[in-house]
């Protein structure tokens, strides 16, 4: 049967919206395919899934215009209960998914309201979680999941629905690198086995540029792009004037392309191309190894925090921590990372007193982490959350930042002038009486970032600071973070983002099943790829290929200085 899906001069403008959030949008998805969603914050990639599903207009009133056809039917005449069986939606924010107090009863709620047989829904249960690779966790409560487990959750509650097509918004974005491959290899069994047709948004290029059949990229609404995404990250300045993430590799490419070293049409796309296109080039020669990737400054060698042989419990018996001893001088910058359910962000919670040690001691500036009053803490020791809307409760920008300071007792000028210390700084004094939920997610996570900085601790958790960001954001909050961590700050920050790691972070910690595997300096560790294996975690592209062409030095992670370097001496080797 055929499951092909196509809009057509689609348009939308929300409630008290002043433009179209969507502009005469026509574009066809046909049965069995593949299709990426790309572009920058507020282009409207969000909102068009939530036409092809009846979330709009149904459940979220608007001006709707145009057509959402499904197998040639219009879908206008439908309920959003009628469309949902075969328009399968997962939302970016997991969390407002999640309805079952169990992983099973989640999983089982969709086929449940449609009054799938009993033994029919325990099996979609069980193939939904072995999709996922949370086959065990059926007893487990959901409010007790990491934020990628609860992403694996939501996916699978609509697998177990088995619909004809599944948008899927940003659904690896709370997920680690081993997680990502399985849903996408999820994704290519779900095109071969029931030919369902699959609409993605994503900004993680490496995921879906092999992968997809056809990248449609969005700005103002419009379709701006669409095509091969072969074709759109082989050219970075295509790339670059539609702000979405680059290719490594692609990266590394152009510049071999910039050089007149190859044609554009060559320009790699996975690792193994461009380490068979050097080697080409080489023709057999030596080349030279790339210089180490700059260290950066030193941080002192006053403990900031300690954890020493720290283990955590959950209510429930499920192990969080085991035996953790960690030490984290100040002025560093410091990644955890590890799959989901590592213990990254359990670890992370202990260190301003979000979670109390079941057994050994956290140190907070050379006191015992337990003898503080929170507020004592919460001046040493900043957390940002990896979803901003849990911290977030003001009714305007400034009376956010304000709220905490308001707490401490500060005089009122004391007050106003660290308001706009922090607005200045994160970039935000334009919206200050804005209301919080008017901004973007990016915006809402500087505000989240500039409520704890008017603090001023000395010690900043960031948990997943880039998630759900478009490139732009992600540029945006780490040079928040840079300057932060120059100006003497103590960066700790969970993430499965490894670029952003091999790009800021100059100390990963690996952890895995509550306990770490390995702690050094950022190329040692991206370059240890057994390790790195052993954690679920994959290294960079630019770390990888370093590796290969030279297995003796250490690993330059830096993409365009790899590219330069290598476009140097290629040139030189062609001499």
């Amino acid at each position: 049967m055929d499951r092909s899906l196509d809009v057509v001069g689609l348009g939308y403008r929300y409630p008290r919206g002043e433009s179209d959030v969507l502009q005469g949008v026509d574009l066809s998805f046909p049965a069995g395919s593949f299709t990426v969603v790309m572009g920058q914050t507020g282009a409207g990639k969000s909102t068009l899934l939530m036409t092809l599903n009846g979330v709009i207009p149904h459940l979220k009133e608007g001006r709707l215009a145009g057509r959402v056809l499904l197998d040639g039917t219009d879908l206008a005449g439908f309920r959003v209960q009628t469309i949902t069986e075969y328009v399968g939606l997962v939302l970016q924010d997991p969390e407002s998914q999640l309805l079952g107090r169990t992983v099973a009863e989640d999983v089982a709620f969709g086929p449940r309201n449609y009054l799938v047989p009993r033994g029919e829904v325990t099996r979609r249960v069980a193939d939904g979680l072995a999709s996922v690779g949370l086959t065990g966790f059926e007893h487990r409560e959901t409010a007790g999941l990491s934020g990628g487990e609860k992403q694996r959750v939501a996916i699978a509650g609509i697998l177990a629905l088995r619909p004809r097509v599944l948008c899927l918004d940003e659904p690896t974005s709370e997920l680690d690198p081993h997680g990502r491959d399985e849903l996408y290899a999820t994704v290519d069994a779900l095109r071969q086995d029931r030919e369902t047709t699959i609409i993605a948004v994503e900004h993680a290029s490496s995921d879906v540029v092999h992968r997809a059949d056809h990248l449609v990229v969005l700005a103002g609404g419009r379709v701006v792009w669409q095509g091969r995404p072969g074709d759109f990250f082989r050219d970075p300045a295509l790339v670059a004037a539609h702000g979405v993430k680059p290719l490594p590799v692609g990266v590394i490419g152009g510049a071999l392309a910039a050089a007149g070293l190859v044609e554009a049409a060559a320009v790699p796309l996975s690792v193994d191309a461009a380490e068979a296109l050097v080697r080409r080039l080489a023709a057999g020669r030596p080349l030279p190894a790339p210089p180490a990737s700059p260290a950066g400054p030193r941080p002192g060698s006053e403990a900031a925090v300690e954890l020493r042989d720290v283990s955590y419990t959950y209510p429930g018996g499920h192990r969080g921590l085991t035996g953790v001893s960690l030490r984290i001088d100040r002025g560093e910058f410091v990644a955890l990372v590890g799959r989901n359910g590592a213990g990254k962000t359990t670890l992370a919670k202990h260190l301003n007193g979000l979670l109390r040690p079941t057994g050994g001691t956290v140190v907070v500036g050379g006191r015992d982490a337990a003898t503080l009053a929170p507020w004592e803490l919460a001046r040493q020791v900043g957390y940002v959350f990896q979803n901003p809307d849990h911290q977030v409760f003001c009714p305007t920008v400034a009376a956010e930042v304000r709220y905490g300071l308001k707490l401490a007792g500060l005089a009122t000028a004391e007050i106003e002038a660290r308001v706009d210390e922090a607005l200045g700084f994160t970039g935000l004094a334009a919206v200050r009486d804005e209301h919080p939920f008017s901004l973007g997610k990016g915006e809402r996570q500087r505000l989240a970032v500039a409520s704890i900085l008017a603090l001023r601790p000395g010690i900043l958790v960031v948990d997943e600071p880039t998630t759900g960001q478009d490139w732009a954001g992600v540029q945006a909050m780490m040079t928040l973070v840079d300057r932060l961590n120059a100006g003497g700050t103590t960066i700790v920050m969970v993430t499965h983002d490894l670029d952003v790691v091999a790009h800021h972070a100059r100390r990963v910690v690996v952890l895995g099943d509550g306990g770490v595997l390995a702690d050094g300096p950022t190329p040692e560790v991206l370059g240890s790829a057994d390790i790195l294996a052993a954690a679920a975690v994959t290294t960079t592209q630019p770390a990888e290929l370093s590796l290969r062409l030279w297995p003796e030095a250490p690993p330059l992670l830096d993409e365009a200085a790899l590219g330069a370097h290598l476009a140097a001496v290629l040139t030189g080797v062609a001499e």
